[in-house]
């Protein structure tokens, strides 16, 4: 029996409708959703989506398949309207989550989306959920991997300002993350010698140092060692027509979040799903935000949400009873 914790993010969001107007289609396990069963009624009420959930104090008491709610920080949130109270709710969801399933109670997390802007507001030191789940795991190495059936994208940066992006792209950093993701996409998805096409930091990949010398310097000699390694890896690409070679890779390194992100989200943005490769543990989530502005309408797409619980329980099925 397949155990699969879903946090449910910024309880005054979509979140909440998301997950109530998913339910019918996920796959048969037991989900345990972390977040307020107060918040959960008042969408029901106001959408008119009706749930049915079995309040446990532990993933320890599940014993059969179903949907089940812990209560973490149940408060009279009002919908659309976030704060540091509905942040501070948002992290206690995750750091529950977190502890259960690194205590092994639950197999993987599927995370709602949470507003960067009041999780720090409540104390959350960190620019993500990523980050958080690493340092939580101690994981040595991890990588946010977004993905679609026509295309998976990696970053070497996630979450930093533009202007720092050079400084933490190092020959280093890049061959131990095209490690990581060449190892995870042969054990989690089975593709035994993964192609992988490495973007430029620059314009036309640098066009020879005529356009910055990151390329020649930092970039081009990580690949050339990698190749060295047997991991079947390009020589860095020119980010503007890389990705008319779908069919070519079975991945893409981009060096910063929007030059990965931006094609990924023009092919399938409703389909799009959030992995961290590196952690001891499954997690995903949608490829989506907190949509303050239409919480509580109705409008809210949860397609995205239902790939990656679908994505989840299949990894897990793949590999829980070989490791990582």
């Amino acid at each position: 029996m397949i155990k699969l914790g879903i946090t449910l993010g910024d309880p005054t969001g979509i979140s909440p409708e998301i997950l109530l107007k998913s339910l019918p289609s996920l796959p048969d396990a037991s989900y345990i959703i972390y977040g307020s069963k107060s918040v959960l009624e008042k969408t029901s009420k106001i959408l008119n989506i009706p749930f049915s959930f079995f309040e446990i104090s532990s993933p320890d008491k599940v014993s059969k398949r179903g949907f089940y709610l812990i209560d973490v920080y149940d408060k009279n949130f009002d919908i659309g309207k976030p704060s540091k109270e509905s942040g501070k709710a948002a992290v206690e969801y995750l750091k529950t989550a977190t502890d259960d399933v690194l205590a092994g109670l639950i197999d993987g997390i599927i995370t709602l989306p949470i507003s960067k802007q009041y999780v720090m507001e409540a104390g959350f030191k960190y620019p993500g959920h990523t980050e958080f789940l690493a340092e939580k795991s101690k994981a040595k190495e991890y990588s946010m991997v977004l993905m679609c059936d026509k295309l998976k994208v990696a970053l070497i940066t996630t979450h930093i300002p533009l202007k720092d992006v050079p400084f933490y792209i190092t020959t280093k950093n890049i061959i131990s993350k095209v490690k990581l993701i060449n190892k995870e996409l042969k054990h989690k998805f089975g593709i035994p010698n993964p192609k992988i096409a490495v973007l430029g930091l620059n314009p036309h990949a640098g066009d020879g140092g005529n356009i910055g010398n990151e390329e020649l310097k930092v970039i081009r000699p990580a690949c050339e060692i990698l190749r060295k390694e047997g991991i079947d890896v390009s020589l860095p690409l020119s980010a503007d027509t890389a990705f008319n070679r779908l069919e070519e890779f079975d991945i893409f390194i981009a060096m910063y979040h929007d030059q990965g992100l931006i094609p990924l989200k023009l092919l399938c943005f409703k389909k799009a799903v959030n992995i961290t490769f590196g952690l001891p543990f499954i997690r995903t989530s949608p490829d989506h935000g907190t949509g303050f502005d239409i919480a509580g309408k109705g409008i809210a797409d949860p397609s995205s949400f239902i790939e990656a619980v679908k994505l989840a329980y299949d990894l897990v099925l793949k590999t829980k009873y070989t490791g990582f």
